[in-house]
């Protein structure tokens, strides 16, 4: 295991439970059991805050941390487009991503390709809170 995946999941400042979330979303990985509870507060369209529980492997944990510290103040656009591409990141495609994303190319590469599923979970836990 890469000690960068360690460095990036010991950041667990929004490892939290969030009041008056505007929107929530649990979701499991029925391949492994990694399980996620990720709320978020929204307003006018930007995320302000997130929250997340999850109980997961180091991947599933590096992943929700740096999600959750790249999320705050950006768009719910911004991020939709992020997320429905970063699947792409496990082929080498880096192009089209903005700058700000560019701290996931330590975890959503190919070397991780065996636990991608694991590292796109609070991915999709986050597109299934906003209902996208």
């Amino acid at each position: 295991m890469d000690l960068k995946i360690l460095e990036i999941a010991s950041h667990t400042n929004n490892n939290k439970v969030l009041n008056g979330a505007t929107h929530y979303s649990k979701n499991r990985n029925t391949i492994c059991g990694d399980e996620m509870e990720i709320s978020l507060i929204v307003k006018n369209s930007v995320i302000k805050d997130i929250g997340y529980q999850c109980n997961s492997c180091v991947y599933c944990q590096a992943s929700v941390s740096l999600l959750s510290r790249k999320i705050k103040g950006k768009k719910i656009n911004e991020i939709k487009s992020f997320i429905n591409n970063a699947e792409k990141m496990f082929d080498d495609v880096k192009s089209g991503f903005n700058k700000h994303w560019n701290d996931f190319i330590e975890l959503l590469n190919k070397n991780n390709i065996s636990r991608k599923e694991c590292l796109l979970l609070p991915l999709r836990t986050v597109l299934k809170a906003l209902k996208l």
